[in-house]
């Protein structure tokens, strides 16, 4: 056998923090960016999170206008900016959000826990610019059905939220187990136990399940809260995580099944052991006895 030796070919990255700094992000921006996709990330070989490959760092500082052109897409802006930016009142902003003409892209717990939607910048300036919007974003006062919908209590954030991230985590994921992982993010245990009952399987499936993107300590409100926004609870985005889950958990099974304990087999005897009936226990001779049997034997007896 030759000494040498296949190696696979490595590829340079750094960590998110060293590739926010090359690239004049913010922390928090350099993981929108590769929330929305606008650069890669490969696992850290050493399961230290993901890492940013070397060749994105240069794709991205390559491109014209960096780094202004880079802030601009990630740049998020809160209800009162967005507003601003589409030329309307900070309530119809809100309404509209509601609706789901604008969907936030991240959100944050302020310091009362209420919810802070953020929203991306450019699109908001996209929805702006687009004629057909222009009803909804200059008439005196909303279509009638849509105001239904409004005083009903309709609020389509937090859902297309958990679909923005869900997409994101697919994305992310790299075998059937993490897609499964990924949908299963967005049930609650009581889904996930209807559609997994094997309970090793489902152990094996939890293992791949990332918790909410923001949260406090484990128990705590805010925790609370975040799990909240993450789980679906429309009937209509349950239903289809359940069959996109189902679907994804069948691929799963067949490329690699979930581990279970080794079962333990006691061997068989070689020789099998044929009971009898128990012999009486004998009992010793008595002492005096065996003194007189000993004295026979040495021709002493008389």
């Amino acid at each position: 056998m030759s000494g040498d030796t296949i190696t696979q070919p490595h590829h340079p990255s750094c960590a998110p923090s060293r590739a926010a700094r090359e690239l004049g992000l913010k922390r928090g921006e350099l993981d929108l960016a590769v929330h929305l996709g606008l650069i890669r990330t490969v696992p850290d070989e050493g399961g230290g999170g993901r890492r940013v490959l070397r060749s994105e760092i240069e794709r991205m500082s390559s491109e014209a206008g960096f780094p202004d052109t880079l802030r601009e897409r990630v740049k998020v802006a809160g209800t009162t900016q967005g507003a601003d930016l589409m030329h309307v009142s900070a309530g119809r902003f809100t309404r509209l959000a509601r609706l789901g003409l604008v969907v936030p892209v991240k959100w944050y717990l302020n310091r009362y826990r209420a919810v802070v939607w953020l929203y991306l910048a450019e699109e908001l300036k996209q929805v702006a610019a687009d004629e057909n919007n222009a009803p909804l974003l200059n008439a005196r006062r909303m279509p009638e059905a849509l105001r239904a919908m409004l005083d009903t209590g309709v609020d389509l954030r937090p859902r297309n939220w958990r679909g923005r991230h869900r997409g994101f985590l697919l994305r992310l994921a790299e075998d059937p187990w993490e897609s499964a992982g990924a949908l299963a993010a967005f049930l609650d245990p009581v889904h996930i136990a209807e559609i997994v009952p094997d309970p090793y399987e489902r152990s094996h499936l939890n293992r791949f399940r990332p918790g909410p993107p923001t949260s406090g300590a484990p128990g705590s409100p805010s925790a609370h809260l975040a799990e909240r926004l993450m789980t679906a609870d429309d009937p209509d985005e349950i239903s289809l995580l359940r069959a996109d889950l189902t679907a994804v958990l069948e691929e799963a099974r067949d490329r690699r099944p979930a581990p279970r304990p080794a079962t333990r087999r006691v061997p068989a005897p070689a020789h099998p052991v044929l009971p009898g009936p128990a012999r009486p226990e004998e009992s010793e001779p008595p002492r005096g006895l065996l003194s007189w049997l000993r004295r026979r034997a040495r021709g002493g007896a008389c």
